[in-house]
């Protein structure tokens, strides 16, 4: 097979699994709803990530992303042997430092949980402390499969990458389906862990037989090691909304009451859907190609790209933000509404996710914003900008929470992505002379005000229709897309047409192949 067609094959692969990942995560999320609704064992169960979440981000977020080169390199200039003994030593080293800072997290567990969650009544609080020493462990398999599949990855072998998330997911899935029943919401927990040992765990290992010489070396003063270290650091510490905002709805979501923590959740996972639709499908297809432009020395090229590639995804975010808002009752009514999750917790989600519409663009534009630094080998410097708004938000998101319960919690969300979208792009200007922002701008106006008006047109065409759930989401998905179609075909400037033409031209021809 050649480079391009083991490219490929490679990248087919992993679409593959993302999107069967995603379909398990989509009914997961329906699972937990029809048990728990929006209660405070879904608090409970949301909140119990939270410091698992932090301990993976810290140590296998950029394991296997920070290694590969690494292994590579060492690879190439001292040969397989010294390759495999530095990921012996990472391995070891990484893998001892999870399962201490696991031990220590789980024996403190009830006080970190308090000191995070202080607004949580007794009942909740026992249940997220059970919930969390569950889920800790997971975290060790998460960290020592990583580093394997860094390893894995590098000697060109992706099938555990790609069947990580699956089993993952899947384990879950199983765990609220035979287990739950008789046990509550720690059929959930119970199933993620098991899922985290059987996918990023065992399937590296069952993948690596043979194929990877795998040792465990306590070395920490290893001069590779280090070197390693260093790579790492600022994976490590490097924060921006994409991660934390799930973690500061945890966290100021838990002052609006119960329910709260897991309305944010539900409706943010909606949210995230027309984002990855969009802006990660989008940003990862334009990556390498802006690469190679950057490498050539083709800047002129380059900024066409990035400036098209930016204006068309801000065309369709604003699409379907809009679109978002106008089906959020019946979305969350079609997607949720069944068992525990009954019409309150319906509407209450549904008013999250109408706040969270707005979200979408800035989660967009940043997802794609960033891949013009990366392009240009430039990732320090989207890090910090990343990590300096994370922090500086945080007020932000303690006063809207306190006035707004989940609903202050989103629209602080809505507010902070925006906020760090435009930064990006600033950035980018100031540093590379790209993107276009006046044009950028304009685009943006000429898409809200469509939206705007296609929205008010629906406010009144939708009441006379007198569906509901699945045909009313589907009502007003139609209604909705066709007058916004029409409007951005009529008042839209000619490369807005063009470009909405072509997308859709494309997106056809995507889904005809795989029909």
């Amino acid at each position: 097979m050649t480079t391009a067609g083991r490219v490929g094959f490679v990248a087919i692969l992993l679409a593959g699994s993302v999107l069967l990942s995603r379909a398990l995560g989509f009914a997961r999320e329906i699972l937990l709803a029809r048990h728990v609704g929006i209660s405070y064992q879904a608090d409970a169960y949301s909140a119990a990530f939270q410091i698992p979440d932090i301990l993976n981000y810290l140590l296998a977020a950029g394991a296997s992303v920070a290694l590969v080169p690494f292994y590579t390199q060492r690879k190439a200039e001292y040969g397989a042997e010294s390759a495999r003994n530095l990921l012996g030593t990472v391995l070891g080293n990484v893998t001892t430092v999870a399962i201490l800072l696991t031990g220590l997290l789980f024996v403190f567990a009830d006080t970190l949980v308090d000191f995070q969650f202080p607004h949580f009544n007794s009942e909740t609080r026992e249940l997220t402390v059970r919930l969390t020493r569950i889920l800790l462990p997971a975290q060790v398999a998460f960290v020592s499969g990583g580093i394997i599949r860094g390893g894995l990855m590098a000697e060109g072998r992706f099938a555990a990458q790609a069947l990580m998330p699956i089993i993952y997911n899947f384990g879950i899935l199983i765990g609220g389906l035979f287990l739950a029943p008789h046990i509550g919401i720690e059929g959930f927990a119970w199933g993620a862990l098991v899922g985290a040992i059987l996918g990023p765990l065992m399937g590296s290992l069952l993948e690596a037989r043979g194929r990877l010489a795998l040792v465990f070396r306590l070395s920490p003063l290893d001069a590779g090691f280090l070197n390693y270290l260093w790579i790492a650091f600022p994976l490590m510490i490097g924060v921006t909304l994409l991660t934390v905002d799930e973690w500061y709805g945890r966290w100021f979501g838990q002052v609006g009451g119960e329910g709260a923590v897991s309305s944010l959740r539900y409706a943010r996972y909606l949210m995230l859907l027309p984002v990855a639709f969009v802006g990660q499908a989008v940003a990862t297809a334009a990556l390498p190609t802006l690469t190679q432009l950057f490498r050539k020395g083709d800047r002129e090229e380059f900024s066409r790209v990035f400036q098209g590639t930016l204006k068309a995804s801000l065309i369709l975010a604003v699409f379907f933000a809009g679109g978002t808002w106008v089906v959020a009752e019946s979305l969350v009514q079609s997607v949720y509404q069944r068992g525990a999750f009954d019409k309150d917790a319906a509407k209450a989600v549904a008013s999250v996710l109408e706040v969270f519409a707005f979200a979408i663009p800035g989660w967009i534009l940043q997802e794609i914003s960033v891949r013009g630094f990366y392009a240009r080998a430039d990732t320090w410097r989207p890090m910090v900008l990343g990590s300096v708004v994370a922090l500086l938000v945080i007020p932000l998101y303690s006063f809207l929470g306190a006035e707004g319960g989940a609903r202050g919690v989103a629209l602080a969300g809505t507010l902070a992505i925006t906020l760090n979208a435009v930064i990006t792009l600033c950035a980018s200007r100031i540093r590379h002379g790209t993107p276009d922002l006046g044009d950028l701008f304009q685009s943006s106006l000429r898409s809200t005000a469509v939206a705007l008006v296609s929205v008010w047109l629906c406010g009144r065409v939708l009441p006379l229709m007198q569906f509901s759930g699945l045909i009313q989401l589907l009502a007003s998905a139609s209604v909705y897309c066709g007058i916004y179609f029409s409007l951005i075909m009529f008042f839209g400037d000619r490369e807005t047409r063009s470009t909405l033409k072509s997308l859709v031209r494309r997106v056809g021809s995507v889904f005809w192949k795989l029909s």
